[in-house]
């Protein structure tokens, strides 16, 4: 249990590290700083996270009750407290497209989002330098080294992150219909279905820079490969999701004008 709980010590304190970030930037007046470094802020809470969990669930053989209970837990604690930080790269190319974000906004969010994944990884190796638990001992007497995430083959890999990527689009464009009290438990609630069901597969992190600070490097498979699992699977999950409510229903029920739906959770101020 005292892995559990030191675990559970670390994961608050990249929570309280990463809001004190967040309630500094709600100090700016709206901008694009505000947006990039609460974006910043957010992606290196979500991977910081997810670097322990991870740790955790591979090393200290968690019960499958108390694994989805944190998984469950944490996901509802990082949407209560992204605001409107997406930290996935997928949020800012769908603003792009949608015209609600320039080129550049776009570009800076998503390289802000991959600065503070590098970030997480070097907060994670420090913490785990000091030994604090058993576990953080014995990664850091392998070198930190993880190894190949993937249980099946590439193509299995990259059509579970599609799926998973297409579920959590889903929940996320119609969570608008529900009590706002009940949208981050439901999201939560599906995220958490999808990492149970696709996580032996391939981990089920449908987010392009999620994968990139905790799957790339973990030996087993090239670059070139994760990114085709995990960059592109989920990138056409995604856009296959919108396509689908967007589009693809709406003509078949004869709808031949609908407007573009962006829930809140999604939305991007169009900066130049």
């Amino acid at each position: 249990m005292t892995d559990l709980y030191v675990s559970l010590a670390v994961l608050a304190a990249a929570v309280l590290l990463s809001e004190a970030v967040r309630r500094t930037a709600a100090r700016l007046s709206p901008g694009v700083h505000r947006v990039y470094l609460l974006e910043a802020a957010s992606t290196f809470q979500l991977c910081c996270c997810t670097h322990e969990l991870k740790l955790l669930g591979e090393r200290a053989r968690l019960g499958l009750p108390v694994g989805l209970t944190l998984t469950y837990t944490m996901t509802v604690i990082h949407l209560l407290t992204f605001r409107e930080a997406t930290c996935n790269p997928s949020g800012a190319l769908e603003g792009f497209f949608r015209g609600t974000s320039s080129t550049r906004a776009a570009t800076v969010v998503i390289a802000c989002q991959f600065g503070a994944a590098v970030a997480a990884q070097f907060f994670a190796s420090s913490v785990w330098s000091l030994g604090l638990s058993d576990i953080h001992i014995a990664h850091q007497r392998f070198g930190f080294r993880c190894f190949d995430p993937l249980g099946g083959t590439l193509l299995e890999a990259a059509a579970v992150e599609l799926g998973c990527a297409f579920m959590v689009q889903a929940a996320a464009m119609h969570v608008h219909k529900l009590d706002q009290k009940l949208r981050a438990h439901f999201v939560a609630a599906v995220i958490t279905a999808v990492i149970y069901t696709g996580g032996s597969i391939s981990g089920a992190v449908f987010n392009p820079v999620l994968a990139f600070s905790v799957q790339f490097p973990c030996s087993g498979h090239t670059y070139l490969e994760y990114c085709f699992v995990y960059w592109l699977g989920p990138v056409l999950g995604v856009v296959s999701c919108i396509l689908l409510f967007e589009k693809i229903i709406p003509f078949l029920s004869g709808k031949s004008n609908i407007g573009l739906d962006i829930p809140a959770v999604q939305k991007q101020k169009k900066t130049q």
